[in-house]
């Protein structure tokens, strides 16, 4: 009996060393990017562009301790998370998991996908782009557009703007915040290349889970991010003052339309302006008949989005409760860049419209919009922080 005993032991012994060199351990880089693309109706072929510009990038050998996974769906259906590699002075592409209708507008859903980057490029540390339209942090309950109203996403022009998930495939910044959490990941930073989500509703949300988040307080172009000469400064250690830098001297050029905002708002200032916002809004309240003189950052009518920093200037008329905002507000969103002109596919899905931009802080605020969209904003974390 005892012989018995012993052999099992020696060939359990066996059983797991054999077991753990069937799996090794990945080795743990310092940062993994994940990219992320869920079904977008019309910017599959728009995805697959910034993602051969972002081959042509690492091609230069950029990459040092860090991974990028792209997670890629091409139906509403069918997605692939893949692996862009360096290797020979080439970048290929390394399939790791495909999916059937995955769950891309649940939390539950997103926070699988997370789980699967963490398990395949585990690092010290996370930062997620995201591909998508958008709509700020309008929730997808709130949409009361008839089947016939159209929005911008839905351009048929020669000019098109970048519905976080598409048209029919919406995700709440509330449910993505969730999935990220549910993950257990705090991400260096969250860029959205989509409309309208540099505004303060989104980053508030998204404050426990990011550290900075970068995104549009306008349309962006459906050419999206200038990838190429961005991605440099999006690994490694982030750069991102160049990434504004990048990001106006493309759309300054842009032959197609040369108009584009940008800002990066520094999560860990979130609640130092909320709490002088809210003394503000219980000293102040805005004066409906001055609406038309502040800044708007969309071609919606009534207007959804309004420069914060602009907004603020209208609503608070005692100078040194304002100085303290505008310090705040400049620590708040660091970085940001402009054209003269952002465009719009809101008024005209056909044409377009440029509008003049006289105000800007990087970031927007819907607090005094009157639009139906924007009927639940008293229920936004950001809202109930600063009334």
């Amino acid at each position: 009996m005892k012989k018995l005993v012993f052999l099992f032991l020696i060939l359990s012994f066996f059983l797991t060393s054999c077991e753990k060199e069937d799996t090794p351990e990945l080795p743990v880089v310092q940062r993994t990017v994940f990219v992320y693309m869920p079904w977008s109706t019309n910017l599959l072929s728009d995805f697959q562009n910034n993602i051969d510009d972002m081959e042509i990038a690492i091609k230069k050998g950029i990459l040092k301790n860090e991974r990028v996974l792209v997670f890629l769906s091409t139906t509403s259906k069918d997605a692939t998370l893949f692996e862009l590699q360096y290797k020979d002075g080439e970048c290929i592409r390394h399939t790791l998991k495909t999916y059937e209708n995955p769950a891309f507008t649940t939390a539950a859903g997103i926070t699988s996908i997370l789980n699967d980057v963490k398990s395949y490029a585990p690092a010290n540390g996370y930062s997620m782009i995201v591909g998508c339209h958008g709509f700020g942090w309008i929730p997808s309950s709130s949409s009361t557009r008839g089947i016939d109203q159209r929005m911008h996403w839905d351009s048929q022009g020669i000019y098109r703007t970048r519905w976080f998930g598409g048209k029919e495939f919406k995700t709440d910044i509330t449910t993505f915040a969730k999935g990220i959490s549910d993950a257990g990941l705090k991400m260096e930073y969250i860029m959205f290349d989509d409309c309208y989500m540099s505004c303060v509703e989104v980053a508030y949300d998204l404050k426990d889970v990011t550290h900075y988040l970068i995104g549009c307080p306008t349309e962006i172009m459906a050419h999206g991010m200038p990838y190429e000469d961005m991605c440099v400064y999006l690994l490694g250690t982030v750069d991102y003052a160049s990434i504004c830098e990048v990001f106006l001297d493309f759309y300054q050029n842009y032959e197609r339309m040369p108009c584009g905002t940008i800002g990066v708002t520094d999560c860990s200032e979130l609640d130092e302006l909320a709490t002088i916002m809210k003394e503000i809004n219980s000293r102040y309240t805005f004066e409906s008949s001055i609406m038309g003189s502040v800044q708007v950052m969309d071609g919606y009518l009534p207007a959804i989005f309004f420069d914060l920093g602009d907004y603020v200037t209208k609503l608070c008329p005692d100078r040194d409760l304002l100085d303290k905002l505008e310090v705040q507000l400049k620590r708040t969103v660091p970085f940001k860049s402009h054209t003269e002109y952002f465009f719009t596919m809101a008024k005209d899905v056909y044409r377009g419209e440029i509008i003049k931009i006289n105000a800007y802080s990087g970031i927007t605020i819907s607090d005094i919009s009157t639009n139906n969209d924007t009927a639940k904003k008293a229920e936004t974390a950001w809202y109930k922080a600063t009334h």
